[in-house]
């Protein structure tokens, strides 16, 4: 039974003791299985029981990762019926609901505009509408109504590991104008949107996941490249702004952003203008933990301006604090107040009114809306949208020669996939085009990665081969030891000839590099997806597959 609590029922926030209220102002993080023995990240996804404790204490929020988009409407909907208040339930959606939750659609990163941008500014502009809009619905109709994104941060460092593709492009206003087209078509829906991670994440070479990166500029440039973003977004109605965990020392010379009064509440509230909700990016991330600790963390945050604590590593220990801040006078109860009111105006606009009970008082009546709409997933001009941002953002040069090539014949060649992890790898399955189009062909694979299966190149048993490169930046990992492997190999079969083509899947920056040592003649392709349709469309191009032989092999990229 779902909770037939509303926004316009929700009760007085001064009427909450001052822990419910803190409660309100935390998110936890599990899974979207359904068991818990389908945890993938044990340290970060709380079980069953926590959550049930979690809920108990009157958390204000869930953040969900893995599953299909089948179980994450169960799971929604589970999730809301045993909160007394309407939670909001958000993902890390940057590049569609499919991205995380199989079943739905899955779009190339965000930077793929960018590439579409420099030939045709209005089409990407349309496409980041489409991109939002499809966004938007899937969410809501798996039961999700607070999406993190879209990422606002100007990419101008390729040695970002965090950010990366992640982003809309490498300049301010590019960034602006697709912000604000992403925020126009997701409000189409009544989901609440958050552009991250402010002050500006992109012109860093450090995972903030792992260690606190430096921003060295002067508020001069803060203004004119970082913060121009965060004011289009907020301008087109952003609903929520995400920090980042960074040391800005033009903003706050002593705190990281996330913890820092001056960013937060003088630059962000009172410069900019934003009367939205300000969440912390993840507390358990290592750039706050190994310095503050998880409780004085959450205090600072708060302190600092912070309405939403996300996944602090010990939620009620954390609720804890904060109370006890209050209490000793480092915190008010007026500053709690004004929090827990701006989440009310939020969850005014983000929790469905068929919560509502009929006129007549009927039950039957009132219906409860189905955990999963799966009519609204996935919807063939959704999967367009995805496949005209692969298509346009593409780079093809060249064809492979495939004359006599046929699966009946004996190996003669190689089709060498890099990738970073290829055990846990969620788009390089058995029927993945990457590696069945080139077995259609009498190819063979050999597929390493940078974890188990690394292996450098053995030049005396080199044979022709197509090279394919997953890489692109990845937060805990980057992707520098994923290129030294790939770029070995492409060193070693370019030395004994025997590079007969070569597909890099994600990062444009990459691609620049090891194009810019290919020789002429080599047929080369980019694409900023990784998918299994990215597979199938840029593969089908570089060998020179005709649309129906396109059509034919076309894998769901969303199975």
């Amino acid at each position: 039974m779902v909770s037939t609590l509303t926004p316009s029922i929700l009760p007085p926030a001064e009427s909450l003791s001052l822990a419910e209220q803190v409660a309100q102002m935390v998110v936890v993080r599990t899974t979207g299985h359904l068991f818990d023995h389908e945890i993938r990240y044990p340290a970060w996804e709380a079980t069953q029981a926590q959550l049930h404790r979690y809920l108990q204490l009157g958390v204000g929020g869930v953040i969900l990762l893995g599953g299909s988009a089948a179980e994450v409407g169960v799971r929604s909907q589970t999730l809301q019926s045993l909160s007394a208040i309407p939670l909001l339930m958000a993902a890390d959606i940057e590049e569609g609901v499919g991205q995380r939750f199989s079943g739905a659609t899955w779009f190339p990163p965000p930077m793929a505009l960018e590439a579409i941008a420099q030939q045709d500014l209005p089409r990407a502009l349309e496409l980041a509408e489409q991109f939002g809009a499809v966004t938007a619905q899937e969410a809501l109709a798996i039961g999700l109504n607070w999406v993190l994104a879209p990422v606002v941060d100007v990419n101008n460092n390729p040695a970002n590991p965090v950010i990366n593709v992640r982003a809309f492009g490498r300049s301010s206003q590019l960034v602006c104008d697709l912000t604000r087209a992403f925020i126009r078509g997701a409000k189409r829906q009544p989901v609440l949107t958050a552009a991250k991670h402010f002050p500006g994440h992109g012109d860093t070479a450090v995972d903030s996941h792992l260690a606190l990166p430096l921003i060295p500029h002067d508020r001069q440039r803060l203004e004119q490249v970082e913060l121009e973003p965060f004011r289009a977004a907020i301008a087109a109605g952003v609903d929520t702004v995400m920090t980042a965990h960074l040391q800005v020392p033009a903003l706050d010379a002593q705190y990281p952003t996330t913890l820092s009064r001056a960013t937060l509440t003088d630059t962000l509230r009172q410069d900019l203008g934003f009367d939205g909700l300000i969440v912390t990016d993840a507390l358990i991330m290592g750039a706050i933990t190994r310095t503050y600790g998880p409780y004085e963390a959450a205090v600072l945050a708060v302190e600092a301006g912070a309405d939403i604590l996300l996944m602090p590593v010990d939620p009620e220990g954390a609720i804890n604090a904060v109370c006890e801040a209050v209490a000793v006078g480092r915190i008010s109860e007026e500053r709690i107040l004004a929090s827990v009111e701006r989440l009310w105006r939020a969850k005014q606009k983000a929790t469905s009114p068929l919560g509502l009970p009929p006129a007549s008082g009927h039950a039957w009546e009132h219906l409860p809306p189905p955990p999963i709409q799966l009519d609204l997933l996935a919807q063939p001009s959704s999967r367009q949208a995805a496949v005209a941002i692969l298509r346009e953002s593409a780079t093809v040069q060249g064809r492979l020669d495939l004359t006599g090539l046929n699966s009946s014949d004996e190996p003669g060649q190689d089709n060498i996939v890099v990738v970073e992890d290829g055990v846990n790898c969620p788009f390089l399955g058995r029927t993945a085009s990457a590696i069945a189009l080139p077995q259609q062909y009498g190819y063979r694979l050999k597929l390493i990665d940078s974890q188990g299966c690394c292996q450098f190149p053995d030049p005396a048993s080199l044979r022709p081969s197509l090279l394919q490169l997953f890489i692109r930046g990845n937060p805990f990992r980057g992707s520098a030891s994923l290129t030294e492997i790939a770029d070995a190999w492409f060193r070693a079969l370019l030395e004994a000839e025997c590079l007969q083509g070569v597909v890099i899947y994600g990062s444009p920056y990459a691609f620049e590099q090891f194009r810019a040592d290919l020789p002429e003649g080599i047929p080369y392709a980019f694409t900023y997806g990784q998918m299994p349709e990215a597979q199938t469309q840029i593969l089908s191009a570089l060998f020179g597959l005709p649309d129906q032989d396109l059509a034919a092999r076309d894998q769901d990229f969303t199975d």
